[in-house]
């Protein structure tokens, strides 16, 4: 049985969702759901946005929130606000992450942030920081991230990427910041980005020196794993409360 395959058990009931974004990752998300048996009580798109409040969200027992960075914020917190277990999946809006994460603390809410909900790419990322790990101290070794999405993303470089790099710089504290285009500093770590359609997503780390090349690659051939990933951990957020991500939904410690 697939990810996209799980049927509602005693431990994985099916809820009620609310969808709050309804773009083709909203819709890739409610086909999923609804084939494992959830019911999506609420559908909020730029169309509607006035329709979530308190009421609107009392039917849902989670939400799974994909917009952009400027309303992620705010829809984040009318769901906390609701007594709502949120989902988000937006990138973008991480310069108010430490606000958002105290505002949930402060009213006992409940919150899941992901760059990316593919299993794939969340194995991924553990996949990279051992390999930095590997690589530290290594300067022979020219380290950059590559990554190629379709030209309607908004936001450059992706939530992704900025994963990728933030995990690279922790294993690796020679470099300070990311870059979003190609830097020769050396406390620089560059992320490229490529806007190409219709590519759903194509991560790329590379080690580069004079002897050999390294490079681990995620492609996405469709945002049904994005989608799968995310109504995953709409289940699992179900009754609980605090602050979670994807490593906690695939128990990867």
């Amino acid at each position: 049985m697939s990810i996209t395959e799980t049927k509602p058990t005693d431990n994985h009931p099916s809820l009620n969702i609310a969808l709050i974004g309804y773009g083709k990752m909203g819709k890739a998300i409610e086909a999923i759901a609804l084939e494992q048996g959830h019911s999506i009580v609420l559908k909020i798109s730029s169309s509607n946005k006035d329709q979530l409040n308190k009421d609107t969200l009392s039917k849902a027992d989670v939400a799974i929130e994909f917009t952009n960075p400027e309303s992620a914020p705010e829809n984040i917190r009318a769901c906390i606000n609701a007594g709502i277990p949120v989902v988000s999946g937006s990138t973008g809006w991480l310069q108010h992450w430490e606000e958002m994460t105290a505002y949930c603390s402060q009213h006992n809410g409940t919150l899941l942030y992901a760059s990316n909900f593919s299993v794939g790419v969340n194995i991924f990322f553990e996949i990279n920081r051992q390999l930095a790990r590997l690589m530290k101290g290594r300067k022979e070794y020219k380290v950059h991230l590559e990554e190629i999405h379709h030209t309607h993303k908004k936001d450059a470089p992706s939530g992704t990427a900025i994963t990728l790099a933030e995990a690279v710089m922790k294993e690796i504290p020679d470099f300070k910041k990311w870059n979003n285009a190609d830097s020769e500093k050396d406390d620089e770590l560059t992320i490229i980005s490529k806007r190409i359609d219709p590519a759903p997503g194509t991560h790329t780390v590379f080690y580069d020196a004079a002897v050999d090349s390294i490079e681990i690659k995620h492609t996405a051939h469709s945002r049904q794993g994005f989608a799968a990933g995310a109504v995953m951990a709409a289940v699992f957020l179900h009754n609980k409360k605090g602050l979670y991500s994807m490593k906690d939904v695939l128990s990867i410690s």
